[in-house]
């Protein structure tokens, strides 16, 4: 009868090690299931979260565009000229070797500023913008000696293909000849963004925008617009 009683001992003790790890696997199998449950809950929070933080980002940056570009609107309608060392004509397009319409209105409005004495020198800026022969800045010096304007009273930079890449040879030029104030001259909704370029290689800077026939508003604010992004991502350091 003992080896009975041995025997019904190893199958009791087989048995309850059986229970137990029947009970362990249970244990494991709700642990991993809760486990999974924390980290949809834990996903979804943090996706949650993101989703707030990105919401936060994209409003403040309106909110950071539309303050520019008010700021840009209020600049467009103000005509600071005054005495200065140059006056400084942004460029703009020209068709082989005529200034566009705009080119030509900044140019006139330039001229007039020179005529009238506010400044002994002029700078015209812009480069070739694709044309194999000729360049914004040729155009502009072209069309001033054509209205009398000194040769020697004209200083050319036609390299720059973009407003910050005109503004750094501007200032340039400007350090070279020991000038230090200048009259910017360019479209009303421009100003603001070239002017704070100049600004900030530490010239005195008076905006003077064209003039210029007022288009629908909507127009207008897109243009204050596309200023007050192509002005941020100068700040971050992208040259547009």
């Amino acid at each position: 009868m003992k080896p009975l009683r041995d025997g019904e001992t190893v199958i009791g003790a087989a048995a309850a090690l059986y229970r137990f790890a029947d009970a362990l696997q249970e244990r494991m199998v709700n642990a991993e299931h809760s486990y999974r449950l924390l980290s949809i809950a834990r996903r979804k929070h943090s996706s949650g979260f993101l989703r707030r933080v990105a919401l936060a980002a994209g409003l403040c940056l309106l909110l950071w565009l539309a303050w520019l570009a008010l700021r840009i609107h209020a600049q467009s309608t103000i005509d600071e000229a005054q005495a200065a060392d140059v006056i400084v004509v942004m460029g703009a397009a020209e068709y082989r070797g005529k200034p566009s319409p705009v080119l030509k209105a900044r140019l006139d409005h330039a001229l007039a500023l020179f005529q009238r004495k506010l400044a002994p020198r002029i700078i015209t800026t812009g480069g070739a913008g694709g044309d194999p022969v000729f360049t914004e800045g040729a155009v502009g010096r072209n069309y001033f000696i054509s209205h009398g304007v000194p040769g020697e009273a004209i200083i050319l930079e036609a390299e720059g293909e973009t407003t910050v890449h005109s503004t750094v040879a501007v200032a340039e030029i400007m350090t070279r000849m020991g000038l230090t104030s200048c009259i910017l001259v360019s479209d009303g909704y421009h100003i603001f963004r070239a002017k704070k370029m100049l600004e900030a290689r530490g010239l005195r800077v008076y905006g003077s925008p064209r003039a210029i026939k007022l288009e629908t508003a909507w127009r207008d604010w897109w243009l204050y617009t596309r200023q007050a992004v192509g002005f941020t991502l100068w700040q971050l350091g992208v040259p547009i």
